[in-house]
């Protein structure tokens, strides 16, 4: 009964998520709305099925765990250190301003400071998951935007490790007061930098090695095996043996492996699974939500979600705009900590079992967290269009359709084919990136300084690594398997790109142009022209006449029922 808990949690948490997600991209709102509905609808505080909502917790966990190993895998780490100056200061600055503000608020409605402080931090501290999504929808997280949010975010992590480890010690669970404070912090700093030297050493010599030994066998399952088994398992290992975070744990894996040359598969691999159970973990904080709690404590939650959507922004992007930050980035930063997340249930939880704070207090985090992840979409979406220099003027958002360069060309497969083909763009002052599978071949390509992308063109992510958005065009020299799906994903995220594919038989040929390929090349086809053309090679035809006899050739293959 237990398995078909998990797989009833499972699926029904999920095709709640799939119908209501729907409903809200077609309403034009952010699908987190459609998921965190799907939570409420599942959990126990509302009639019909109930989930199991410690069995969806765990895995949501996975998703989270899965999407910061892929935002570590494409983070650029000298630029995130570059941010320190902003990052540090700014996430001290705000936590404080907003716990401050909080406190004040609370204690004129009759809380205790003590109170009021605890659920301060706990609110002041953002969900990265919803930060990312939100960042991602608008193409800012690997902006100077995102640099400095995520950036701030991992500081926030850092500050609530150490929180949570204070807690028990400083406040004993009836209220009393302990010591060792300082005994605890010490402890806490040494931990983190442990983890980080860690993970410097996992990555500098040990995960690229056994990369490299499970990509020469050729296996994609195994390979797929390895990228989960690395975030998992230093994310686990992270909270097991340093007591931080597994999140933490799993951003700095992703900066780990995101620093060898498997970086683009690795992020091509998890992408499938970090999307399925990403959704698990809006769907878990959807189930924590009573609505009656609104009725029942409007004057907690009101405040709590003032300072959440309105003091904590403000305190962000003010702090930002004050160390340096242009006005244009400063704003959205802001607006991109207008909500709180799965830190927040942490401390809160703790707080909670240290009778620090009251189920009211709880259910006025739980409730804020719904709302502002809520609305944190379009408080993010108003403050990029207060800062965008022409954003109602412009018809397309120049992030989202970045300008073609037609001498840019993505040529999937290095063979002998693909060999040939490479050689002639080159002729032609083409600008190449080669995306192969054979890991010695990518490194060949390099060694010469040219570009190349080691990964499986079929999986997501990879195309993008190769620059698709702005290529003039894709040459698939290889038969690849998937091939129609492949031209359909790639002309959805540059729909003025030209196609060149190569198969093997006649009868792929129909499907491949409908799929959006500018010119197919069957093999069965070709050989038929090679040949006819040595027949006649003595005849002493004309050389415009043999090419318009190549061509009639052609055209009566491609478009005979054989070929479709």
């Amino acid at each position: 009964m237990e398995d078909l808990s998990v797989v009833m949690t499972l699926t029904g948490g999920m095709a709640g998520a799939l119908v209501l997600g729907y409903v809200a991209q077609r309403l034009k709102v952010s699908p987190i709305v459609g998921y965190l509905l799907a939570g409420i609808a599942v959990g126990p505080f509302t009639p019909g099925f109930i989930a199991d909502r410690a069995m969806a917790e765990q895995l949501a966990e996975i998703g989270v765990i899965l999407l910061l190993f892929g935002i570590g895998l494409r983070f650029h780490l000298r630029e995130m250190i570059a941010m320190w100056r902003v990052v540090v200061p700014g996430a001290l600055i705000q936590s404080t301003a907003s716990t401050i503000a909080l406190a004040v608020l609370l204690h004129l409605l009759g809380w205790t400071w003590t109170a009021g402080i605890i659920l301060g931090m706990a609110t002041s501290v953002a969900s990265t998951v919803v930060m990312a999504k939100v960042l991602a929808e608008r193409h800012d997280l690997h902006a100077q935007i995102g640099y400095i949010a995520f950036g701030w975010t991992v500081v926030e992590d850092i500050l609530t490790v150490a929180m949570l480890l204070l807690l028990p010690i400083i406040f004993v669970p009836d209220g009393g007061v302990s010591q060792s404070a300082g005994a605890a912090l010490a402890i806490a700093g040494l931990k983190i930098a442990g983890l980080i030297a860690a993970v410097v050493v996992l990555g500098r010599w040990i995960i690229p090695g056994a990369l490299e030994l499970i990509a020469k066998t050729r296996s994609g399952e195994l390979f797929t095996l390895a990228v989960l088994v690395l975030a998992l398992g230093i994310a686990v290992g992270s909270a097991k043996v340093f007591g931080v975070s597994m999140e933490l744990g799993a951003f700095l894996a992703g900066l780990a492996v995101g620093r060898s040359e498997f970086a683009a598969r690795a992020a091509g691999d998890a992408v499938p699974m970090r999307d399925a159970f990403s959704v698990l973990f809006f769907v878990s904080v959807g189930m924590l939500f009573d609505p009656r709690s609104l009725v029942e404590a409007p004057l907690p939650i009101a405040a709590v979600l003032f300072v959440v959507v309105a003091v904590k922004p403000l305190a962000a992007a003010l702090t930002s705009r004050v160390l340096g930050v242009p006005f244009s980035a400063a704003v959205p930063v802001g607006a991109a900590f207008s909500q709180v997340g799965e830190f927040s249930f942490i401390l809160g939880g703790v707080a909670r079992d240290l009778g620090l704070i009251t189920d009211t207090g709880w259910n006025a985090l739980v409730a804020t967290s719904v709302i502002s992840i809520v609305v944190n979409p379009f408080i993010y979406n108003w403050a990029r269009g207060l800062t965008s220099p022409t954003p109602r003027l412009a018809p397309v958002d120049p992030a989202r359709r970045p300008a073609i360069d037609p001498k840019h060309c993505i040529l999937v497969g290095y063979g002998p084919v693909g060999r040939i083909v490479h050689r002639l763009l080159e002729q032609r002052g083409a600008k190449i990136t080669v995306v192969d599978l054979n890991l010695n071949t990518v490194r060949r390509i390099r060694a010469q300084g040219l570009q190349a992308v080691y990964g499986d063109v079929r999986r997501p992510g990879i195309l993008e690594e190769a620059g698709i958005a702005s290529a003039g065009s894709l040459i698939l020299s290889a038969d690849v398997e998937d091939a129609v799906e492949i031209i359909r994903q790639a002309r959805l995220l540059n729909p003025e790109l030209r196609v060149l594919v190569r198969c093997a038989h006649l009868r792929d040929a129909r499907a491949l142009r409908q799929a959006g390929a500018s010119i197919v090349a069957a093999g069965e086809a070709e050989v038929g022209v090679a040949l006819a053309e040595a027949v006649t090679a003595g005849d002493g035809m004309d050389v415009r006449e043999a090419a318009r006899q190549r061509a009639a050739i052609r055209e009566r293959l491609y478009d005979s029922p054989g070929a479709e």
